[in-house]
């Protein structure tokens, strides 16, 4: 079933990309930077730690050493500092090796104080994954141990998520400034979708509305295209709407001419179908030119009472011969094209009368939508062929018993009118037997 479309405004568009760019891109730069900058300071923090702590140790090895092992202990805590705590005990077992996480640190511990090589000096991290507290210990010549251990924790590699916050805000300020500025400058490109969307929807005047040439050089070209491409486009419609209209006075005034001279026939079965098949050429031409638009200008929506339409189509029909009813509310005022949803109606009426005995006409009013319905008793449409007939020159006698006369353009000129009022058209079998054509119209009926 062919579903009809209007132009929906994308809700992400090219300045949403831009600002999005923008945006990702400036957060990955800060963000690396940030990182390698506190890498680079915490570099810089280890290797600070490394030789405090080297000249430390030295300055401690050799004063322990030095002193009675009576008076150890108690040097020990003399030297022990706010950053610093030491311990000698000669019953204490050895230190564990090195740990891995330490290698570093200890090679540039030993870079700075050659002489600790030879002090089997370790190293390692009193609670792993948990702090930085380093402790460990070295051997003095008499092959007693002197412990230490930091009372501080070594700092390690912080992202300072709050110092990147504080640093985002002027980031992000200026990527709002730069998304503004952007929006000016891409503010033809929305002038310019606005004016494509009326392209083919012409004021009253019928005159195409041309797009300001502003903005940057590759945006005027485009500006400028556009507007040469509507202007050629109007001319190619006002050249096909001029066509057409002479086109269907010349074929209608021989038409004429052969009426009057089919009257003058004294055989009435010949004159009879004469009359037919004269009738059949003005409902083709009449359908052709309602389909390609030669009947004048682009009518404007007014306020009229679709109820009482409604009721007057299917009157019309009554008053031929057929049985057509209509059901719904008495009045109901809408604002619509009225020659163009009377003759969606009326197409719609005649393929019913052509194709069955009875036909209902329902005029339902919802909550979001008015609900045009034409449903008949006859044949029904194979499901298959439902999407088919809606196209242009399309006709399925074969689905149908009885012949009809046109081009196969009514219910075209019929999805052409609902698509006008913003509206959707469906057609579906009923199921108990028959077919339903179904117009359905937003609230409020505008264009």
């Amino acid at each position: 079933m062919k579903r009809l479309t209007r132009f929906v405004r994308p809700s992400f568009g090219l300045l949403g990309r831009i600002v999005a760019i923008l945006l990702l891109t400036t957060a990955l730069e800060f963000g690396v930077s940030t990182l390698l900058y506190e890498r680079a300071s915490q570099f810089s923090v280890r290797d600070d730690e490394a030789r405090r702590l080297a000249e430390h140790l030295v300055i401690a090895r050799r004063l322990v050493a030095e002193s009675p092992p009576d008076r150890r202990e108690a040097m020990a805590e003399e030297l022990t500092t706010d950053r610093y705590e030491l311990r000698w005990s000669p019953e204490l077992p050895p230190p564990p090796p090195i740990s891995p996480l330490l290698d570093g640190m200890l090679q540039q511990v030993l870079e700075w104080e050659p002489t600790l090589r030879t002090s089997d000096l370790r190293l390692r991290l009193s609670s792993p994954g948990r702090s930085s507290v380093v402790s460990g210990g070295l051997r003095l010549p008499d092959g007693s141990w002197l412990y230490f251990r930091t009372l501080e924790s070594l700092r390690t590699i912080n992202l300072a998520w709050e110092r990147v916050l504080l640093a985002l805000i002027p980031a992000i300020g200026l990527i709002v400034i730069g998304g503004l500025l952007v929006r000016q400058t891409l503010l033809p490109m929305r002038h310019l979708a606005r004016a494509a969307d009326r392209v083919g929807r012409s004021g009253p005047e019928g005159a195409p509305i041309a797009v300001s040439e502003a903005g940057p050089g590759e945006v005027r070209r485009v500006v400028a295209a556009f507007n040469s491409m509507q202007a050629r486009i109007h001319r190619l419609i006002e050249d096909r709407t001029r066509a057409l209209a002479a086109v269907g006075h010349d074929l209608r005034t021989p038409l004429a001419r052969l009426r009057l001279r089919a009257e003058r026939v004294s055989d009435d079965e010949l004159r009879e179908t004469l009359d037919s098949d004269l009738a059949e050429m003005e409902a083709m031409i009449a359908s052709l030119l309602a389909f390609l638009g030669g009947e004048g200008e682009p009518e404007q929506p007014v306020l009229i009472d679709l109820a009482v339409l409604t009721a007057t189509v299917a009157d019309d029909a009554s008053d031929l011969g057929h049985d057509v009813t209509y059901e719904g509310p008495d009045h109901f005022d809408c604002r619509l094209r009225p020659s163009g949803m009377k003759r969606a109606l009326v197409n719609l009426v005649e393929n019913a009368v052509h194709h069955a005995d009875t036909v209902r006409i329902r005029l339902k009013v919802l909550d979001d939508a008015v609900v045009l319905s034409v449903e008949d008793d006859g044949p029904g449409i194979p499901e298959e062929d439902l999407p088919l007939v809606l196209e242009p020159f399309v006709r399925l006698d074969t689905a149908r018993k009885r012949d009809t006369i046109g081009f196969g353009l009514g219910l075209s000129i019929v999805v052409r009118a609902v698509e006008a009022e913003g509206g959707e058209f469906r057609l579906s079998n009923r199921p108990t037997g028959g077919l339903c054509a179904e117009i359905r119209l937003p609230l409020p009926c505008t264009a």
